[in-house]
């Protein structure tokens, strides 16, 4: 016990400063969690791992490695992700996999580490979904509101390009003015007052700014057009500015009681008061931008990693901590039946989407799926769980704890400056938004082929 407590000890003080080491191929390369405390632990301290479905989080896993094979070398290229694909090198040669084969696949090629937010003694969770919205592919008197594709005189300025997520420090995004000068872009309140009309951006009306606005917070959406034809939208672009949780307008104005702040608690005040919905929603100026994809009526939204979300075993993580691909056992009791958290919820899952409101070494959002039931239960989960980050065996995370000076001593405790807070705030319901993709116009013959 005092072994571990050692071991748990100098790999907090060393991530506090700047990040771990690891043996790879004769070098020491840096793995960099900042203000996060891990730890090695063993598999059979693991509530719930023998227990799980190996085989099932196998098949999930080679999805992650179809698109780790398929990524370029460059400067998202990292230690843990060059290791990734070298396991699923393995991984693919292994199939195909039983139960028992899958989970000492896992054990073999995998070292599990908890992680936290330093101070911290739980992450955080929450859930998204696809949701379904009925609309038209024209305007009529039941669906007068558009959801937009990308607008031409949408700009970016900076190194990173007009799909991300999270544009860095120094990118701008907005719309040009004159030959050089780039202005913000319009705010949603703007786009909701005509901003955008007369431009051909419509991609197909719905029935209210609700609606429109949960279609972005979620980030993909399935529409269900008046001859039954399913249209599947993804993200495409946003319009450069922050994101403002409608929840937390509504819980500071004291419109709706914090530990009432659910997705279905949130639409069900905005349609039972339009008018001041109308002003809570423009709090929020961020706007998102759809482009029609060829997903069939049966398959998952895409996540941000570009491969198929799997209902409970994608997750959304904070993509500067993190690679895509990268396994967590997740353990946490969760509303999943009903509101009362009483579903133990222990689980292998992977990396394989993000979103702004995913922040911290411990955070994650969990896939639910499509649909009505989907909502509910994503709508549900604001709850606290235990991470295990799978990390690759190549890679050593107590490497560099061994010429590591201990801090000196202080009379008020090694943790009196580190306060254990909740990661984001628990109404912020903004879920994860999948990369972009080069905007193009719909083939429409595909379009009729899609049927529910």
């Amino acid at each position: 016990m005092a072994a571990r407590c050692c071991v748990s000890f100098i790999a907090i003080v060393f991530a506090s400063v700047g990040g771990l080491t690891a043996a790879h191929s004769g070098e020491q390369w840096p793995i960099k969690f900042p203000d996060a405390q891990y730890e090695p632990v063993e598999w059979s301290v693991l509530d719930g791992w023998a227990n799980d479905d190996h085989a099932t989080a196998f098949a999930s896993f080679l999805e992650s490695c179809r698109a780790l094979k398929h990524r370029q070398p460059g400067r998202d290229s990292t230690v843990i992700s060059e290791a990734l694909k070298a396991v699923c090198e393995r991984a693919v040669a292994a199939i195909p996999l039983e139960e028992d084969g899958a989970r000492k696949f896992f054990e073999d090629n995998f070292r599990p580490l908890r992680i936290n937010k330093l101070g911290d003694t739980d992450g955080f969770l929450t859930g998204y979904y696809e949701p379904i919205i009925e609309g038209s592919r024209v305007p009529t008197g039941e669906f007068t509101v558009p959801l937009y594709r990308r607008p031409p005189n949408l700009v970016v300025s900076g190194r990173r390009k007009l799909g991300d997520v999270f544009p860095s420090k120094g990118v701008k995004v907005g719309r040009r003015f004159g030959r050089r000068k780039i202005v913000a872009y319009y705010d949603r309140g703007e786009i909701e007052d005509g901003a955008l009309d007369g431009w051909h951006l419509e991609i197909c009306w719905v029935r209210s700014q609700v609606d429109v606005l949960f279609a972005q917070i979620q980030g993909s959406a399935r529409i269900r057009l008046e001859d039954r034809t399913i249209l599947r939208l993804n993200y495409d672009s946003h319009n450069g500015w922050p994101y403002t949780p409608v929840g937390r307008v509504l819980v500071e104005r004291k419109l709706v009681p914090k530990e009432e702040v659910t997705m279905q608690r949130i639409r069900e005040w905005m349609e039972a008061n339009p008018d001041a919905a109308k002003d809570v929603r423009r709090q929020n100026k961020s706007y998102v931008f759809f482009r029609i994809t060829d997903l069939s009526t049966e398959d998952e939204a895409i996540g941000a990693q570009g491969v198929p979300l799997v209902p409970g075993r994608s997750i959304a993580v904070d993509r500067s901590l993190h690679t895509y691909g990268t396994p967590f056992f997740i353990s946490a009791d969760l509303p999943i039946a009903n509101e009362k958290a009483g579903t133990k919820f222990r689980r292998l899952m992977f990396a394989q989407d993000t979103g702004s409101a995913i922040v911290g070494p411990a955070r994650a959002d969990i896939y639910f799926g499509a649909g009505d039931e989907a909502a509910q239960i994503a709508g549900r989960i604001r709850h606290p769980g235990q991470f295990v980050m799978l990390l690759p065996r190549e890679l050593d995370p107590l490497a560099a704890a061994s010429n590591v000076p201990l801090p000196p001593e202080r009379e008020t405790g090694f943790f009196a400056r580190f306060n254990a807070t909740t990661m984001i705030d628990p109404t912020a319901e903004e879920v994860p938004l999948p990369e972009a993709k080069p905007a193009i116009e719909p083939d429409q013959k595909a379009i009729v082929q899609r049927k529910r």
